[in-house]
């Protein structure tokens, strides 16, 4: 019997097999605002069969958006476009889940598809980012303005109202966003914060941010339902945030209630060298559910339903998050089904009869 595919439970959720749709921007929203584009991106993974479909990187504020055409979620009207979504998701079987994000010092930049890089200065439709410390992340993005603690206390409230919003659109599952070189990511790393204030310096104060938000998160998300933290293990540079903080950092997040640590790495400093390979972030995810003691979805370069089975098999994550293989086949999961020798997934009706060697051509299939 297949792992990949068995149901998995967190708190009173159940999901129907481990693969999730990992958080993957668009850049393809006006005003913050879902519409067809991101109803038929997520929809086409739902309808092929993964488990948990994650929005992209939703942003809690106007000024925390990675781009000016991220989707958001600071203000009401954008909930509704957001149910029509998770409507569907939820009709296919899937479990729609939501990335809470705030950028940081890496908003207010191009759509990666322009071939443009650094910051879109404010003349130009951008604005002045925010961040720990007056750092620019390379000299083409523009330096943010270093929060104040009532900044800091207003970014944790716009955390909190996105929560709710995102409730009453149909989400069952919250994840923080606090990896890839963006805001809770930023205070972490010291790379990034150079505050002598209860946010920055130690490491105690350093995680102080990301702890703020997640508690806060957590009381307003029901009890029977669970939040997910994205934590970058590493920065991949000397000096930088590192695996043994991400181990001390999920201790605290257990106890706050937080139910899995999606384990990533990197996005802090351009001076990053990271030995990619199949599965290469599989490591951080193994270490932090076996010394921290919760539950892990590890990411990256797994494209084989073997490569994910062993993961699950050998203990080193319960959730297998594709991002890439997922944009090239929308219906992995179904196929993984085959590969692995299962009968748990079932093609949708509409598609059944292209799908089965077994069944006669009938006079409707000579239409298409």
């Amino acid at each position: 019997m297949s792992l990949l595919l068995e149901p998995y439970t967190l708190r009173q959720l159940i999901l129907p097999n481990r693969i999730a749709v990992s958080p993957m921007c668009q850049y393809s929203s006006v005003d913050g605002l879902a519409n067809d584009w991101h109803l038929v991106h997520l929809g086409s993974r739902a309808v092929g069969g993964a488990g948990l479909i994650f929005t992209e990187a939703t942003a809690v504020t106007a000024d925390g958006r990675i781009t000016a055409q991220d989707l958001g979620l600071w203000d009401d009207a954008q909930i509704p476009a957001l149910q029509r979504i998770t409507r569907f998701i939820t009709a296919q079987g899937a479990v729609p889940g939501i990335q809470l994000a705030h950028a940081g010092r890496k908003a207010s930049t191009h759509r990666p598809w322009l071939g443009k890089h650094g910051s879109v200065k404010v003349d130009d439709g951008g604005w002045v980012p925010v961040g720990p410390s007056k750092i620019a992340f390379d000299p083409e993005h523009t330096a943010p303005a270093e929060l104040t603690e009532a900044q800091i206390a207003d970014i944790i409230q716009a955390f909190v109202a996105a929560a709710r919003r995102a409730l009453e659109a149909g989400f069952k599952v919250a994840e923080v966003h606090a990896a890839h070189g963006y805001l809770l990511h930023q205070f972490l790393s010291p790379l990034s914060n150079q505050r002598r204030d209860q946010y920055g310096s130690c490491f105690e104060n350093r995680i102080r941010l990301t702890l703020q938000v997640t508690e806060a998160v957590r009381e307003v998300w029901p009890a029977e339902l669970p939040v997910f933290v994205r934590l970058s293990a590493t920065d991949w540079v000397e000096d930088g945030w590192n695996p043994d903080e991400t181990v001390e950092l999920a201790k605290r997040l257990r106890k706050l209630g937080v139910d899995l640590i999606d384990v990533s790495s990197g996005g802090t400093s351009v001076k990053a060298e990271i030995p990619t390979g199949p599965g290469y972030q599989t490591q951080f995810a193994a270490k932090v559910r076996e010394e921290a003691g919760i539950a892990t979805g590890t990411v990256g370069m797994i494209t084989d339903p073997m490569q994910a089975e062993t993961i699950l098999r050998t203990a080193q994550a319960d959730i297998i998050f594709l991002a890439r293989e997922l944009l090239r086949d929308p219906y992995w999961p179904l196929h993984a089904d085959d590969d692995l020798g299962g009968n748990k997934a079932v093609w949708p009706a509409q598609y059944q009869r292209a799908t089965s060697r077994d069944q006669p051509i009938h006079e409707s299939d000579l239409r298409d």
